[in-house]
């Protein structure tokens, strides 16, 4: 049975560690460059306290998955790695064998490190290639070149169970006929699956203030749906369709972690700067951490958590959750699980006029999507269902 069809939302475990070796130009992440020694093992054990708090509020569950994000998790050292995922056994139910993926950058000192990582447990890495040029390599600001990054690609395939790595497109300049030899160039590395994301103007970046002063330009609207649409068509033909937005994967091979969020299932996040979804006393809250590591660091020693926001959810802000997560799906949404949330069903009346405009499908009696057209402006979909 594959993973879409066995439809469960689960509960995973989130863990975000923030710093990286440099920040690039279109991330607006929660990522810190530390030009000292970063103290692993304070973090450790801060994770580890972090981690217990998170288990009093949630109660025993069993974990579907474990995500280890950043920043630049590959710059972890392999004990630091360990003794997390030993935290995360200590509080809650770990299945042999469930999803544990680590985030990694291709450099060739942190691939040196991926068999202490399959050690301490980790069985799927993500890498994050972005491109297989060196000259577009260097305007996304990454630290590797197409060598390094093909060896990392290589060297995952060998040690690791699953691995996924990302490239960004609609990049300056770029044609079709390009993105279609280099994304080609990429299925043929790929193992079984592949994260591809348009290129986007985040505000408050280094990006955002060059491409203000047009210093250099992406594809307009048209170009980038051309583009959107190429993928599409390439990566199906070769047997990874799209089953999210911008997730792509062989069958049974889709992000298990990744589901959990687009189904709209539990989470904790731990970490600074990490978010958390998860049922607690009947309601679903959610838990925004500290973004500062140090300043996280002292509030978790302090009382046991950097927790520093967060709210308990309406069953209306629930509905609206659920939609705009799980619309992202090519298996949609169950459409009883929606009036669970709001009370109520979706409106037969826009229903009807997205369905006359190609935007949404049903799927049988119980379930409903958007189509590949309705993928496109997604936001305005959901904001018309959400009314």
């Amino acid at each position: 049975m594959t993973m879409l069809l066995d439809r469960s939302p689960g509960f995973g475990v989130y863990i975000h560690w923030p710093f990286c070796a440099a920040k690039c130009p279109y991330c607006d992440f929660n990522s810190h460059v530390r030009h000292q020694p970063v103290d692993q093992e304070r973090f450790a054990r801060a994770f580890e306290t972090e981690l217990a708090t998170m288990r009093d509020r949630t109660g025993p569950r069993e974990v579907t998955s474990i995500f280890l994000g950043g920043g630049t998790p590959s710059l972890m050292k392999p004990q630091t790695v360990a003794t997390v995922l030993d935290a995360v056994a200590k509080n809650w139910t770990v299945p042999d064998g469930i999803e544990v993926t680590l985030e990694a950058n291709p450099s060739s000192v942190e691939a040196e490190r991926f068999h202490g990582y399959r050690a301490a447990g980790v069985n799927r890495v993500s890498l994050g290639v972005q491109a297989l040029n060196d000259k577009d390599l260097r305007f996304l600001g990454r630290l590797h070149n197409v060598d390094e990054a093909l060896h990392a690609i290589g060297l995952a395939r060998e040690i690791f169970p699953r691995l996924s790595f990302d490239l960004i497109y609609a990049r300056p300049g770029q044609t079709p006929e390009a993105w279609q030899a280099e994304l080609e160039q990429a299925i043929g590395h790929a193992a079984d699956h592949l994260s591809l994301y348009q290129l986007t103007i985040e505000e408050g970046t280094p990006f955002h203030a060059l491409h203000a002063a047009k210093k250099f330009a992406i594809p307009d609207n048209d170009h980038a749906a051309d583009l959107y649409a190429l993928t599409q068509e390439i990566t199906a033909a070769h047997g990874l369709p799209a089953y999210e937005i911008s997730n792509h994967a062989r069958s049974g091979a889709e992000s298990r972690h990744n589901l959990t969020y687009w189904r709209y299932g539990e989470y904790v996040g731990v970490g600074p700067g990490a978010h958390g979804r998860f049922v607690e006393n009947g309601r679903r809250v959610v838990t925004i951490a500290e973004k500062m590591p140090e300043t996280w660091a002292n509030l978790v020693e302090a009382k046991g958590h950097g927790i520093t926001g967060g709210e308990t959810l309406t069953r209306s802000e629930e509905a609206d959750e659920f939609l705009l997560m799980g619309l992202r799906l090519a298996e949609g949404i169950d459409l009883s699980r929606y009036e669970a949330f709001s009370g109520r069903g979706l409106s037969t009346a826009r229903l009807s006029v997205l369905q006359g405009e190609g935007l949404v499908a049903p799927i049988g009696n119980a379930r409903l999507r958007a189509t590949p057209a309705g993928m496109i402006v997604l936001d305005a979909v959901v904001a018309d269902l959400a009314r």
